[in-house]
């Protein structure tokens, strides 16, 4: 994804903010488990930076278990919906490729869905400057299951219909993308977990992806009502599962 690419799928989401936060799935307890292991440390009574953090998915759950966070987001739509669901937490505008933070001021930097917005030439010394010694950079993508028979078609249609190859984005999530210079040593977890929510939610969550966004209401619109469809006739209850593979992505610091 070229610089200019990257920018523009990112401002996409600030005119879909408030969709964002109401339809975005969250993370499972088992995710924050497998940092606070890799990590060697609790998240309680940790600094944490979490950058990117839009509406604050990741940014409160952290803050509930206990650790001491402080957001940084660069959208005006997404920092706006942050503060009004957030108000107890700080938040800050900035962006991973120069961190508006002092030296060795945090124990985590992370990344809830955020990384790929960055240049890992610039954000991974970033990263680093300002981890404490033993810190940790966590990084990770909430990714669909395709295993799972019906999401595997879903994704299917979505690549014939907008080009995009689902399996391909789901495969470049790892350490060497991460970091192509390979100066952090990262270790990998997969967490898998599911939720059941009604189709509609299921259809506002994908129309809140970037890929709908920058195609334009119009064509959105048309894929989802023939989505919808599809979905009824495999959960005539109304109800999806949707079932995630979270990729976790951690390297500390000496």
């Amino acid at each position: 994804m070229t610089a200019s690419h990257r920018a523009t799928r990112a401002h996409s989401f600030n005119s879909a903010a408030a969709q964002y936060a109401a339809n975005r799935p969250a993370y499972p307890p088992a995710l924050f488990d497998a940092i606070e292991d890799l990590a060697g440390h609790p998240l309680r009574g940790a600094r944490v930076a979490d950058i990117g953090a839009g509406t604050g998915i990741a940014t409160a759950l952290m803050h509930a278990r206990g650790a001491d966070v402080i957001a940084v987001e660069p959208g005006d739509g997404m920092a706006a919906q942050f503060r009004r669901a957030r108000p107890d937490i700080p938040i800050v505008r900035g962006d991973g490729n120069t961190l508006p933070l002092t030296t060795a001021s945090v124990d985590f930097v992370t990344y809830a869905q955020a990384w790929h917005w960055t240049d890992p030439a610039q954000a991974v010394p970033e990263a680093v400057r300002v981890l404490r010694p033993g810190g940790a950079l966590a990084l990770w993508w909430n990714t669909d299951a395709l295993d799972v028979s019906w999401i595997a078609e879903a994704a299917d249609r979505t690549e014939r219909f907008f080009g995009v190859n689902v399996a391909a984005e789901k495969r470049n999530v790892d350490a060497r993308q991460a970091d192509p210079t390979g100066s952090l040593d990262f270790t990998d977890r997969v967490v898998r977990w599911s939720r059941r929510i009604p189709v509609d939610t299921h259809l506002a969550n994908l129309g809140s992806h970037s890929i709908f966004l920058v195609h334009g209401e119009e064509t959105s619109a048309a894929f989802l009502a023939e989505e919808r469809k599809h979905l009824l006739r495999t959960f005539p209850d109304g109800c999806v599962e949707e079932v995630y593979d979270v990729i976790l992505l951690l390297a500390t610091t000496p």
